[in-house]
């Protein structure tokens, strides 16, 4: 008899051992490579219009790499927006859950319904090959790990969280706290859904004057995962 997809699912990080399940999670990409990746999320919000316009225009015009990890929701309400990010070809984007749920309080199929639809939203709608995949909240366990691998996806997490959501912080407070903590092959996320009121002054600072000043340039998640140090 045929065991469910589910309890298979669930069986998967305890046959590939803890070790192997978490090295699945990226948080960084090669310590050599002197680059980082602003990663931006893109997650459904109740109130305004759930964009960034003015930090988009700024990175556009500045041609600064990034990713965006847009959740299923929020894509259903801002077609016009999927299509522009995706004509921009140094951008990269990837998907953040369907509805922004609580990935640990589900089970199996369920992480796999929510970490699915987006993915093949993307494929059906867009046309768009999604593999890069950030779980809401950050929150995940043994269980999304297999559902992750399982649909082939790539978990990428972050190794420093700006912060740039919390009204009490101030731009200043922010740029400290990502200057304080960025090195070469950082993963930083921000957000570009509006919630982020300093996050077009804190990117502009970012990158005018705190990476050069490292040696750092912008990249997109795949090329900092790509990145071969110059011998």
């Amino acid at each position: 008899m045929r065991r469910p997809i589910a309890f298979l699912l669930w069986l998967l990080p305890w046959l590939l051992g803890p070790a192997i399940a978490s090295a699945q999670v990226i948080k960084s990409g090669p310590p050599a490579c002197p680059a980082v990746a602003l990663t931006f999320d893109l997650c459904p919000v109740r109130k305004g219009p759930g964009y960034d316009q003015a930090l988009v225009e700024y990175l556009i015009e500045h041609r600064i790499p990034a990713t965006f990890f847009m959740s299923g929701k929020w894509m259903a309400r801002h077609d016009e927006q999927v299509e522009h990010l995706l004509g921009i070809g140094f951008f990269d984007v990837g998907t953040h859950g369907e509805a922004h749920a609580h990935l640990p309080l589900h089970s199996a199929d369920e992480q796999r319904e929510e970490i699915s639809r987006p993915v093949t939203l993307l494929q059906e709608h867009y046309a768009h090959e999604s593999t890069l995949f950030r779980p809401p909240y950050g929150e995940y366990n043994d269980v999304t790990v297999g559902v992750v691998k399982a649909l082939g996806l790539r978990f990428i997490q972050w190794s420093i969280e700006s912060g740039d959501p919390d009204p009490s912080l101030s731009t200043e407070q922010i740029l400290a706290r990502v200057t304080k903590r960025v090195k070469p092959g950082s993963i930083v996320v921000f957000h570009a859904n509006g919630k982020g009121k300093q996050t077009r002054d804190v990117i502009e600072r970012l990158t005018t004057d705190v990476l050069p000043q490292k040696n750092l340039k912008p990249v997109t998640v795949s090329e900092l995962l790509n990145c071969k140090p110059a011998p």
